[in-house]
């Protein structure tokens, strides 16, 4: 089922010019000329949506470098879901990067500004992406379809690709929503080329949101019918993170919209946990019905220092020798980056796996406490991605790594269940919710184990913010999960290096959302720029 999309994924062309500047503002010109659909427009379409669902983890026109979509000196740099990560995760309490490269120690001690590298290149990703999807659906008109002759079935096709188009145009700007709040934003229906479009505010890229995805959930494929596609169990799980956080977003609490939605994963979706925790970061990991959405990786097909090569890579470096990387890790690469804060750390009861299996650290010869965040070997590694399989065997390349980066999994919806329950939700009950989290703790600690289940009154949002951390970090949910329970910013839990502060310390609330560029403000005077920055 992998390879199918992957396949796919493989055909697109060079139709995309890359982007000259990293900073740029946003326009909507690239769009693929006619001659490419005059022998096989069927294959040009397939062509097109395939750069969709690339450009979240591939970063240019020829593997695993070269004829970058944006041009910047490392064009690793530049991936997608690589950035996605480094602001989910590096700016809060579950990771750090000891590199000092411009802007990454800025994220890991709250301190960015409006010019900061990963902000900016998150920004320009998530356009790329936009511009990409909205060629596909400028492509697929009525009007074109019928002109290019296609057949009965090539254009039902084609029509579903559409509302895979709008699915993942609809997640990178949901993406924009979270991160950013209010911008600009591009569709197929405005000018080509370079034009400055009308802002948004958070509460109106809310809406728009919500009305795409309701408007193409009939159009998708069902949940698990080809692994790797936008379906309707991906569709279902973004509405549902879209509600669970529109208190934020609106400042209206949605908790039960988004329960009607996780109702539908968890009962119509086929899914089900894997039988160990680890399944979901292995190789092999696209095996595992417990996976919703990934973004795709092939180590000899998709070969790029984004996605998890550059999760795995860089969590490696000395202690950790180079002949364990790859006997444990399948890799030869140690880049000597990120790792946890003991905050993290703190949270499990047993840091060695011993009692709860989800605590999948280095530990042997590393620090658990950070005095320097340039130094690699303090902080605890994170160890749960590898490039081998359930029965250890190694990925098909040792570069480059076979790992899917898991977008949404069951083990999430339960929780996020969980949490919309106890926020006063209608459409779930607490019975259910504690059975949800005991099938995630008895896997964690081992069915009977009395150190795993909890009882119904134990969880509240104390209990949930905490056992959110356990199960799903380093999967980029943890600043959205801090900010949406009060954690992130103030002072009401600090972490190490919060606010570069060793012990950490409180983070004005206008870190809660990053700043627009200031060379997109720049380009366009319709954006107004977030408070504080």
């Amino acid at each position: 089922m992998k390879k199918s999309i992957v396949y796919i994924l493989l055909l697109f062309t060079c139709f995309f010019s890359c982007t000259d500047e990293l900073n740029q503002e946003p326009t909507d010109g690239r769009e693929t000329d006619e001659t490419a659909f005059q022998e096989d427009p069927l294959a040009a379409y397939q062509e097109i949506i395939a750069k969709v669902y690339a450009s979240f983890i591939l970063t240019g026109q020829q593997g695993p470098a070269g004829n970058a979509d944006v041009s910047f000196p490392d064009e690793g740099f530049t991936s997608y879901i690589r950035q996605y990560f480094k602001l989910q995760e590096w700016s809060t309490d579950e990771g750090i990067c000891a590199w000092t490269d411009p802007g990454i120690p800025q994220i890991n001690e709250n301190t960015w500004g409006t010019t900061n590298s990963l902000v900016s290149m998150i920004y320009s990703r998530i356009f790329f992406t936009v511009s990409i999807a909205n060629d596909f659906l400028r492509q697929a008109t009525p009007e074109k379809l019928d002109a290019r002759g296609l057949t009965a079935s090539e254009r039902e096709l084609v029509e579903r690709y559409s509302a895979e188009a709008r699915f993942l145009r609809a997640m990178a700007y949901y993406h924009a929503l979270d991160l950013f709040g209010n911008v600009a934003p591009v569709f197929e229906t405005d000018p080509e080329g370079f034009f400055t479009p009308e802002r948004m505010t958070r509460s109106e890229l809310f809406d728009y949101v919500e009305s795409e995805l309701l408007a193409i959930e009939g159009e998708l494929l069902a949940p698990r019918a080809s692994y790797g596609r936008a379906d309707q169990g991906a569709l279902w799980m973004l509405l549902a993170k879209l509600y669970l956080n529109a208190e934020v977003y609106t400042g209206t609490p949605r908790y039960t919209e988004s329960l009607a939605q996780l109702n539908k994963v968890i009962q119509d979706g086929g899914y089900a946990l894997a039988d160990d925790y680890s399944y979901n970061f292995l190789a092999d990991n696209h095996t595992s019905p417990e996976i919703i959405y990934p973004i795709v990786s092939d180590g000899e097909l998709m070969q790029n220092f984004g996605g998890t090569t550059f999760i795995i890579a860089a969590s490696l470096g000395d202690p950790i020798s180079g002949a364990t990387a790859e006997s444990d890790f399948g890799t030869n690469q140690r880049w000597f980056g990120h790792r946890t804060r003991s905050s993290l750390i703190d949270k499990f009861d047993d840091f060695t796996g011993a009692g709860d299996e989800r605590a999948i650290f280095g530990f042997d010869g590393f620090t658990k406490d950070i005095e320097t965040p340039r130094n690699y070997g303090e902080g605890f590694a994170v160890l749960k991605y590898k490039n081998r399989d359930k029965m250890g065997n190694p990925g098909s390349n040792i570069v480059f790594s076979d790992v899917d980066f898991p977008v949404f999994r069951l083990a999430d919806a339960y929780l996020m269940y969980a949490e919309c329950v106890v926020r006063g939700g209608a459409g779930g009950d607490m019975a259910t919710a504690t059975q949800y989290i005991n099938d995630l703790r008895d896997r964690a600690f081992g069915v009977g184990n009395p150190d795993g289940n909890v009882g119904q009154s134990e969880i509240d949002l104390d209990f949930l913010i905490d056992e959110r951390a356990r199960e799903l970090y380093w999967e980029a949910h943890r600043r959205q999960d801090l900010i949406r329970f009060g954690n992130y910013t103030g002072s009401t839990y600090n972490w190490p290096w919060k606010g570069g502060s060793a012990s950490g310390t409180s983070i004005p609330d206008f870190r809660a959302i990053y700043p627009i560029p200031s060379a997109d403000l720049s380009a366009n005077p319709n954006l107004i720029q977030n408070p504080g920055y």
